[in-house]
């Protein structure tokens, strides 16, 4: 990347949208509760690291796979620092609040479910920096395009590690991975910022998802596609009676189903939207001096 002053930094960052600021903002603020996350994947179930330096595979894995996120929020936490377009004391309020707060974690915690879910959220983040960057690239902030491009590049090395570890378990355990599957989706892919929170607004989650929503950084559309995209390249539809149990065959259809499902859904959400058009409604956001931005137009 490309030296630039303090002042030059700030000269791009001053034409970004505070939208876009908001939903940057709600990335990073992700992002920094990662001591949450290395704390769910060490409650797999006959994997933990019991001793904090363990050799098992899957300990090194959890540890490596910690540094390398590490450095998504230090990135993120160091650009908006330097930008001056938020309130760096409410931002790192909320982290302070997120990591008190803790996520809803997965029940059960088997390998299967854990490799199922963190190839979801992997490929979650993985679109929420790729769409950030083209906000970033649209509204002339290079430096910012750039940074989040490269922590979309990384998220995206991490999602496949994650797919291909699970179409493996697929090969070896078609029935417990389909059950496991549909459990994770039944149960829904919980956000890991669901309880954030600046110490102001109960509703700050809900308000950055709606942001997300509504600028196109993340979407329910997005949702869908991820699970029509991994329900195909684990080849769900093409596992063979002989191979499921009955259970496994009702999760099988399920799962095969549930893209099509979550598409109406969609779609009757926005048909009752248009029929109930009314004025665009906003939100303040402490993050960004209090101004209001528009969360549904």
């Amino acid at each position: 990347m490309m030296m630039m002053t303090t002042e030059e930094l700030q000269a791009q960052a001053s034409g970004v949208p505070d939208d876009v600021v908001v939903c940057l903002v709600g990335n990073m603020v992700t992002e920094e509760a990662l001591p949450t996350y290395m704390c769910v994947g060490n409650r797999v179930v006959g994997c933990s690291d019991d001793t904090g330096c363990s050799d098992l595979p899957w300990a090194r894995w959890i540890r490596g796979w910690t540094a390398e996120e590490n450095r998504h929020g230090d990135l993120l936490n160091r650009y908006l620092y330097l930008s001056g377009r938020v309130d760096m004391r409410q931002v790192e309020r909320t982290v302070h609040h997120l990591l008190r707060n803790g996520m809803q974690m997965l029940r059960p915690s088997s390998p299967y479910h854990n490799i199922v879910y963190g190839s979801f959220q992997e490929r979650a983040t993985f679109i929420s920096h790729t769409h950030t960057a083209k906000h970033a690239a649209r509204h002339g902030d290079r430096c910012l395009a750039k940074i989040c491009g490269v922590v979309a590049a990384d998220e995206k090395r991490h999602e496949t590690a994650y797919t291909k570890a699970a179409a493996k378990f697929f090969e070896l355990d078609p029935d417990g991975m389909v059950r496991a599957l549909a459990a994770v989706l039944r149960d829904k892919i919980t956000m890991p910022g669901q309880f954030m929170t600046d110490g102001r607004d109960a509703d700050l989650f809900e308000h950055f998802s709606a942001v997300a929503q509504r600028t196109g950084v993340y979407t329910a559309r997005d949702y869908g596609d991820m699970v029509e995209h991994f329900v195909r390249r684990w080849k769900v539809a093409d596992l063979g009676g002989g191979q499921l149990s009955v259970e496994g065959r009702r999760a099988q259809e399920y799962v095969c189903g549930l893209p099509r499902k979550i598409r109406r859904v969609e779609e009757l959400a926005h048909d009752r939207a248009i029929k109930a058009a009314k004025d665009p409604e906003f939100a303040r956001f402490s993050w960004v001096f209090d101004r209001s931005v528009c969360i549904r137009a």
